[in-house]
């Protein structure tokens, strides 16, 4: 490991893969005009095949042992380091049509990528390394116990796609599991459709929060079993049956009753 011991807390497992450090590139294909940042560079094995294709590479990495080799080993001018906590960073101040790649802290996957999904207006793709069974519910589909709050707000705002798996003798030390590779498109904004997009997150995970259960019961503080109905919901059906026009469709109908005074509480329990 060079002389690095990977740090638990931070969720550092470090890609040592030669051939599926070429695959990632590959599949990134940087180019010179490209604003690209990857996150959690840790001990460079995608950041120098970026390097090598990009005039200036951002970085943002919370280790400062990692960031002290990095500043070693690169010049500032062509490595632009962030240093701090990811869910913390401010994706906006590097610009728009951001290029984001990494091989992201499995500790802190599903928060990082709502992070990130908050600022896809300043995106042009992502490329992440994830937990393959985290992958397959970002692109689950409706009906199947891989499908929740992450694949209905993730699809929402992304189009999604796994590209291949990772086997676990890729890093070092090697996880428990299997990882994969997916690319994050952002969605043009005008084919999102909620009115209240914060109103829509809180739908899902309501009815997400008890999966089992009818959503008459889940979404009760919210709609009426005629609401339901009225954005083809089942009252008596569950939500990992629900494709994402659907929970969209349910939030713009409660926005609309809100506007018009409607007393039923909107921001959900109390």
């Amino acid at each position: 490991m060079r002389g690095h011991a990977p740090r638990k807390r931070f969720g550092q497992n470090f890609l040592v893969s030669p051939g599926i450090v070429r695959r990632i590139v590959e599949a990134i294909a940087p180019a010179a005009g490209d604003r690209m940042v990857e996150i959690g560079p840790g001990l460079g094995a995608l950041t120098e095949p970026l390097l090598a294709a990009l005039p200036v590479l951002h970085v943002v990495e919370i280790d400062r042992d990692l960031i002290a080799r990095l500043r070693l080993a690169h010049p500032p001018d062509r490595l632009v380091i962030h240093e701090g906590d990811v869910l913390a960073f401010d994706f906006a101040t590097l610009g728009d049509r951001l290029r984001i790649v990494g091989n992201l802290p499995y500790n802190i996957s599903t928060p990082l990528l709502f992070h990130l999904a908050s600022v896809a207006d300043r995106v042009r793709d992502m490329y992440f390394m994830l937990q393959k069974e985290v992958v397959d519910r970002m692109v689950a589909e409706p009906g199947g116990s891989d499908y929740g709050r992450l694949s209905v707000m993730l699809q929402y705002r992304f189009v999604m796609e796994r590209l291949f798996v990772v086997p676990p003798g890729a890093f070092d030390p090697a996880p428990k599991v299997d990882s994969a590779i997916v690319r994050l498109i952002p969605r043009a904004a005008g084919s999102l459709r909620a009115r209240d997009a914060g109103l829509m997150g809180r739908l899902v995970t309501a009815a997400f929060g008890q999966r089992r259960k009818m959503l008459r019961n889940t979404l009760r503080d919210y709609a009426t079993a005629a609401d339901l109905e009225a954005a083809g919901m089942a009252p008596t059906g569950r939500a990992e049956e629900q494709p994402v026009d659907r929970f969209v469709d349910l939030a713009n109908r409660l926005a609309e009753k809100e506007t018009a005074g409607d007393p039923r509480r909107l921001a959900g329990p109390a």
